[in-house]
């Protein structure tokens, strides 16, 4: 059974909430209560299901208005028995009757995972083999890697630019000081100005890690786990089970999916290596003469194969390799 007071929302932060109209502090009580219960986050979804049959229905005329206001009270009802709690259902039944007069008079859309309103939500999603770049109203370019969504507004409100993000992309933000572009996800949220950053993020576990790549960004759990400013070169990590935020160095050596690259900035033949071995699922091994004191930048093309890779090494490292199964003998060429 669900506890009262702080477990309880009230109805207008609740209104608030699903209009995206919500202060910092209001969204961390609204993160409390959902993380009070699974009874708390079960409930939301419901009430998001309800809200959204009355936003996203577009009446010519009254009549129509009176059949979709019995459609909704109906969808009350059942979801009234369900729950056998009469009083709060019939009070959410008339904030309902209030979301569908101010979609109806305003015309405006608003969304479920952004601070500030902002106008015409449009969702982006790529399918499991296929990485797409898009541009957003501001200027801003967005790759999508593979089974990705992206939910942005047709045009970013004055006061900021929020987007929301489930699974990875690479976003290089156009600069603006005055609007500062917010990346939100399952398990934490990431502030720019302007600047080239990935994201990827994982629903499932709440877990997510930002790397950046050029300028400057504020990371931050979105259940109190702390807020970090990344430097170039660094990534933060967030794991959804122990709740801890963490800065890591990056790679000298990174996998840029989005065009199709290896990137690596005075690495080592083990850095190469290690790069080659999570890209491609193989284990390489150095023979004992391999020169690891000399470093190597610059792009690198991404292959079909580990094997293809190899060959273009050899256009730069004097090197030979063998492979057998899944593994892959680096020598030096003789």
């Amino acid at each position: 059974m669900m506890k009262e007071g702080i477990n309880k929302l009230d109805e207008e932060l609740m209104a608030r909430f699903l209009m995206g109209e919500c202060s910092e502090e209001e969204l961390h009580r609204v993160n409390a209560w959902l993380d009070d219960s699974g009874e708390n986050a079960r409930e939301l979804f419901r009430i998001e299901q309800i809200y959204h049959l009355g936003k996203n229905e577009n009446f010519a005329d009254e009549k129509k208005i009176e059949r979709a206001e019995k459609q909704l009270f109906k969808r009350l009802k059942q979801e009234e028995t369900k729950r056998h709690k009469v009083r709060r259902m019939n009070t959410w039944m008339r904030y309902a009757a209030m979301f569908i007069g101010i979609f109806l008079i305003s015309g405006l859309s608003y969304h479920i995972y952004q601070s500030q309103s902002e106008t015409g939500a449009l969702v982006a999603v790529t399918a499991r083999d296929e990485v797409k770049e898009l541009m957003l109203p501001d200027g801003t370019k967005v790759w999508l890697n593979k089974h990705t969504t992206l939910k942005y507004p047709s045009e970013f409100s004055e006061k900021g630019r929020n987007v929301y993000i489930e699974g990875e992309a690479y976003f290089e933000v156009k600069r603006n000081v005055e609007k500062p572009f917010i990346v939100r996800s399952e398990a934490m949220q990431v502030r720019v100005l302007g600047t080239v950053f990935n994201l990827k993020s994982d629903k499932a576990n709440r877990s997510a890690v930002a790397t950046l790549i050029k300028g400057e960004i504020e990371v931050k759990g979105n259940h109190e786990e702390g807020m970090i400013v990344l430097s170039p070169g660094q990534k933060a990590e967030l794991n959804g089970m122990t709740r801890r935020l963490v800065v890591k160095q990056v790679d000298t050596g990174i996998e840029n999916w989005h065009n199709n690259q290896f990137v690596f900035e005075k690495a080592d033949i083990f850095t190469i290596a290690r790069t080659l071995e999570n890209s491609y699922g193989v284990k390489i091994i150095l023979a004992p003469d391999m020169d690891v004191t000399k470093t190597y930048t610059g792009a690198l093309k991404k292959k079909n194969s580990v094997e293809e890779v190899l060959n273009s090494v050899k256009n730069v490292i004097p090197i030979e390799y063998k492979i057998v199964g899944n593994s892959v003998f680096l020598s030096s060429k003789k």
